[in-house]
C-alpha cells in the first residue's frame, strides 16, 4: 500500500504515518508540499495520504483546511502524534556557538522561549526535516534545527537540547485520507463543509444552534474565507458522531433546507499514537 505524506524524510508526518500503518505493510512516499499529498490522493496516484490538521499550541494548519476544500478526498481516520521538539546540531557544535535555528514557522513558533533566551535568529524552512537535512548538508557549526529524535536518526545530527517547546502535552492531529469513502462502519466523527449561499445576520449561530438542538456536539470548529468576497467564510465542523446517526443525518438535512451548501468530508475513529 502506498502512502503519501509531507517530506522530507525524517518529519512528523512521516512518523505519524509509520506508526499509524504499523500493523500493515506500506511504502511511504515524501511530497514537498500538503497540497501535493492531496493531489495525490485525489489522482489516486497512492493508495493513502496523511496531513496535519491542527497542533496543540498553534492551532488549525490552514493550508491543509483550504486543500480540502479543492480536492475530492475522503476522510477516513484521525492520528494524534505526541510532538516533542529538540535542538539538532551537527555532531563537532557546540551549544553556545548556535547563532541561527532553522526550522517550520509553527515549530519555531512552539519554542519562542528557548529561541529567544538563546538570542539566536530564526530562519524558515518548508518542514522540520528539511531544516535537518540542510543543516546536515551545509554542515554548520552556528545553527541548529528544531526537529524530532526520527530526524536527527535520519540525517545523523546530535540532539544538542532535548524538550524545548514552551508547553507540555503538546501534540499534532492528523487526517487520514483516501480518495473514496471507506466501508460504513461505526464512527465516532464527522467532518463537515458548511457554506453559506447567502449572507444574513446571526449566519454561524444559525449553524451552531441546528447541531445544539439536536444534541449534536461539536468538537472543533474553524472558519476561512471563501475567496470569493472579503467578510463572506465556510466553515469547517467537526462533529462528534459518525455521519450515519440519526441527528447528525437532520441536521445536515435542516442546513440543506436553510440554503446552506453541505458536504461530507470524512467520518473517522480517532488512534492515539
Amino acid at each position: 500500500m502506498k502512502v503519501a505524506y509531507l517530506g522530507p524524510k525524517g518529519t512528523f508526518s512521516e512518523e505519524a504515518a509509520l506508526k499509524y500503518f504499523s500493523d500493515e505493510e506500506i511504502t511511504t512516499i515524501d511530497h514537498g508540499t500538503i497540497l501535493d499529498v492531496l493531489e495525490a490522493v485525489a489522482e489516486e496516484r497512492v493508495d493513502k495520504g496523511i496531513v496535519p490538521i491542527e497542533n496543540a499550541i498553534e492551532g488549525t494548519i490552514t493550508m491543509t483546511t483550504d486543500g480540502l476544500t479543492n480536492y475530492e478526498v475522503w476522510v477516513e481516520g484521525e492520528a494524534i502524534l505526541p510532538v516533542t521538539l529538540h535542538l539538532l546540531t551537527v555532531e563537532d557544535a557546540n551549544l553556545e556557538n548556535v547563532k541561527e535555528v532553522w526550522s517550520i514557522p509553527p515549530a519555531l513558533a512552539q519554542c519562542r522561549t528557548y529561541t529567544r533566551e538563546l538570542k539566536a535568529e530564526t530562519k524558515h524552512y518548508s518542514s522540520t526535516a528539511q531544516a535537518a537535512e540542510s543543516l546536515k548538508n551545509e554542515d554548520r557549526l552556528d545553527a541548529g534545527a528544531i526537529a524530532s529524535e526520527l530526524a536527527a536518526k535520519t540525517f545523523g545530527l546530535k540532539i544538542a537540547k532535548s524538550n524545548i517547546q514552551d508547553f507540555e502535552g503538546n501534540s499534532t492531529r492528523f487526517l487520514i485520507l483516501s480518495k473514496k469513502e471507506a466501508e460504513k462502519g461505526v464512527a465516532e466523527k464527522t467532518m463537515l463543509l458548511v457554506t453559506p449561499t447567502e449572507d444574513r445576520p446571526g449566519l454561524l449561530a444559525v449553524i451552531l444552534n441546528v447541531f445544539s438542538s439536536l444534541g449534536v456536539n461539536l468538537t472543533w470548529i474553524e472558519s476561512r474565507p471563501t475567496k470569493v468576497k472579503l467578510g463572506t467564510y465556510r466553515f469547517f465542523l467537526e462533529a462528534g458522531e459518525g455521519v450515519h446517526e440519526k441527528n447528525l443525518q437532520k441536521a445536515i438535512t435542516i442546513l440543506e433546507t436553510y440554503g446552506y451548501d453541505v458536504r461530507v468530508l470524512g467520518s473517522y475513529n480517532a488512534k492515539h499514537l
